[in-house]
């Protein structure tokens, strides 16, 4: 049997090996001409050649490739199978504890949050769109696996069935491949395609985009900020599901940000959905953690807290972690950022006492703040708007990486850039 795998990224990679695993004769396609081979696999490099496609039992493509490419359209036309490599994962994996996260913003800090929480009972994997792809963790005697889902891959689901499934929010993204937001949507709602009655599906309250997104889908529905389902109050998650009616105290959350409060009484809900423990869940807020790049303070001595929120690349992304600050705040601004939409900081930045515009779109940045009468100050580079920032605060401020663009005007990726941001902002401390 033949098997052609779409694009060799990570996730590309780990559903080649997990084919070879399993007997496959497996030919991995990429433009790129110049990757590493992968052990048991015929490599074809640069331009595709459609006989191969149509020569396949199979077809795997990675997250980034639609399904509107020409050599994909041409194989499902001859009836040849296309799965995603979550799809082939899940078929490998069988009935298995799934917990699906998926959302335009946040979804990787509740896979993370959620994932700790879980893990202080059970051995759980935390992967999938974060960190280490399914394909790659198939063999591992997990007892639960909490899975971060983008759009891209719930375009093909195959027999995937979270045993409870969030979709934590929706705000224009990723429109070129979806088309529209009802078309985004819908991608989003595959994640509870295979849901059994039993099994828990939650959506925003008060997204009508998404409630009628999911409104046919099976699964025991609820809700994100109304019951049944997850109510934050304050530093309270009230949670109200099916056999559950617990209070979680928020309170010892050490993670910054109001939107980490959200984060974390989905991830209380998720968890308690799982079997966790109460007390487990109680007791381990206190001890969650961020990822890298989300919110993350980095260490230094001179009296600031220098905020690393790299993995901010839109304006949603900002936004959340401009919410219910109070710290007077230096935030910086910056990089390829996906269109306008800036102004709409505007009404939220009543602690925020400098903006700082940088990088390859940061003089369009500046002129649209400027255009709702928000005095920023521009500089080239994020070394400049570093520079500028110890300048402009003080012992006890914020300095806030929140850049609300892309990164690759000037580095290979958010972490990179987060890095970068670290290490300026330690040396800043010591000149």
């Amino acid at each position: 049997m033949k098997a052609v795998v779409l694009g060799l990224g990570a996730s590309g990679v780990a559903a080649a090996r997990l084919l070879v695993q399993q007997g496959w004769d497996v030919t991995g396609v990429d433009l790129r001409e110049h990757l590493p081979p992968i052990a048991g696999v015929t490599m074809e490099l640069g331009p595709h050649r459609r006989e191969t496609f149509l020569a396949a039992d199979r077809i795997v493509v990675s997250p980034g490739v639609p399904s509107t490419q020409p050599d994909i359209v041409a194989a499902e036309a001859a009836g040849i199978p296309v799965w995603s490599e979550v799809a082939l994962a899940v078929d490998h994996l069988g009935d298995v504890p799934i917990v699906g996260i998926t959302g335009t913003n946040g979804k990787s800090t509740v896979t993370h949050f959620t994932g700790q929480l879980l893990g202080r009972e059970h051995a759980t994997f935390v992967g999938g769109n974060l960190g280490t792809p399914l394909s790659a963790a198939v063999d591992t005697p997990y007892a639960i696996y909490v899975l971060e889902l983008s759009s891209y891959q719930l375009e093909r689901p195959g027999s995937l069935r979270p045993r409870a499934g969030v979709i934590l929010n929706l705000t224009p993204d990723h429109l070129a491949r979806h088309g529209d937001m009802r078309g985004y949507a819908a991608a989003k709602a595959r994640l509870f395609d295979n849901l059994g009655p039993g099994d828990l599906a939650l959506v925003p309250h008060d997204d009508a985009l998404l409630r009628e997104a999911v409104r046919d889908k099976p699964g025991t529905h609820a809700w994100l900020g109304a019951e049944p389902g997850i109510v934050r109050e304050g530093r309270v998650a009230r949670i109200r599901l099916p056999d559950i009616d617990a209070d979680i105290d928020l309170s010892g959350l050490t993670v910054p940000g109001e939107h980490n409060l959200d984060n974390a009484a989905v991830a209380a809900g998720l968890a308690l959905a799982m079997g966790a423990s109460v007390r487990s869940v109680q007791d381990g807020i206190r001890d969650l953690t961020a990822l890298e790049h989300r919110m993350q303070p980095v260490p230094t001595s001179d009296g600031r807290r220098w905020i690393d929120d790299s993995k901010a690349t839109n304006v949603a992304s900002t936004l959340a972690a401009l919410k219910g600050r109070t710290v007077p705040t230096v935030l910086l601004l910056g990089g390829q950022s996906k269109g306008p939409g800036f102004a709409a900081l505007a009404g939220h930045l009543a602690s925020v006492h400098t903006v700082i515009c940088f990088g390859g779109d940061g003089p369009a940045i500046h002129a649209e703040l400027a255009g709702v009468g928000v005095a920023s100050t521009l500089v080239g580079s994020l070394g400049d708007a570093v520079e500028l920032a110890r300048e402009r605060s003080a012992p006890g401020d914020d300095v806030l990486l929140s850049p609300g663009c892309a990164s690759f005007d000037a580095f290979t990726d958010f972490a990179h850039r987060g890095r970068e941001f670290a290490r300026m902002a330690t040396t800043a401390q010591e000149t």
